[in-house]
């Protein structure tokens, strides 16, 4: 845990994106890497305090922080005392242990999912970036939605898609989201509400995003639209590791659909290839 850690070399290992990889560790783990990464350090340091006679400044360089002031305040918010305070006898610590594997029976509910191939087209819409740190993307995108949703933007992108759509109407819906569709820096993606360019390609994009999604094969999973966190987390926990296939760095999709009956779901799409 000591040095420097390089992500692209582990997401190499695990022949996936950076991306992929951080999220892949999410949700198996249920804490970010970066967390999970400060958290080790910090216990091994506070070891090495009790133990031994290394400077704090030594210390700090040695797992990874610029100055004895920031390894001191990240020291303090694990532990609740600062280094000088936790090399004397009596002190609570805290310590996190190693990831450990533990074998688990899963599989008795099942997945609804296809694979299809489609053509490139493009999407329009209003973009943010978000972060996976401390679950904010789970937090903030809902978030996103709401705020679109009472000011107007989703109205006004569904009608500038131009396609018609009314309570009686079913199947995927004028207004879905994008995501991941560039690289960001570590531990963020962006996030687009948008629509389907509209078939004439009149449009003023003035105020909007615009993205062109490649030719692509994709594996599509269906929810219930309260049950997306849930499927997004077995999707990388249960489908990958068994199938056939394996995700691609680039724009995965989440659409909202209605079924006849006035049923509503969301279809997760996800670029796939051939392992």
């Amino acid at each position: 845990m000591a040095g420097e850690i390089n992500f692209n070399t582990a997401a190499g290992i695990s022949c996936c994106s950076v991306y992929h990889f951080q999220r892949m560790f999410s949700f198996m783990t249920e804490i970010p890497l970066s967390e999970y990464i400060r958290r080790r350090r910090l216990t091994l340091a506070a070891f090495e305090l009790q133990q031994s006679e290394i400077k704090v400044i030594d210390l700090a360089l040695k797992y990874g922080y610029e100055s004895p002031e920031a390894f001191t305040r990240a020291f303090q918010k694990i532990h609740g005392v600062t280094p000088t305070l936790a090399r004397q006898k009596g002190i609570y610590l805290k310590s996190y242990p190693r990831l450990s594997f533990h074998i688990t029976i899963r599989g008795e509910e099942e997945m609804n999912y296809k694979i299809i191939e489609k053509e490139g087209f493009t999407v329009f819409g209003v973009e943010e970036i978000f972060s996976i740190e401390n679950g904010e993307n789970l937090r903030c995108i809902p978030q996103m939605w709401e705020r679109l949703l009472s000011d107007g933007t989703v109205e006004r992108i569904g009608q500038a898609s131009g396609r018609v759509w009314n309570k009686f109407s079913s199947g995927i819906m004028p207004v879905n989201a994008v995501m991941c569709h560039r690289e960001e820096k570590a531990n963020r993606f962006p996030y687009m509400i948008c629509g389907f360019m509209p078939e004439s390609g009149h449009l003023n994009t003035e105020d909007y995003t615009v993205v062109d999604i490649p030719t692509l094969t994709w594996a599509v999973f269906t929810t219930e639209v309260a049950h997306i966190q849930i499927l997004w987390k077995r999707i990388y926990t249960e489908w990958f590791p068994i199938s056939s296939y394996e995700p691609l760095s680039g724009p995965q999709l989440e659409m909202y659909g209605v079924a006849e009956g006035g049923k509503r779901y969301c279809e997760v799409w996800i670029p796939v290839a051939h392992k």
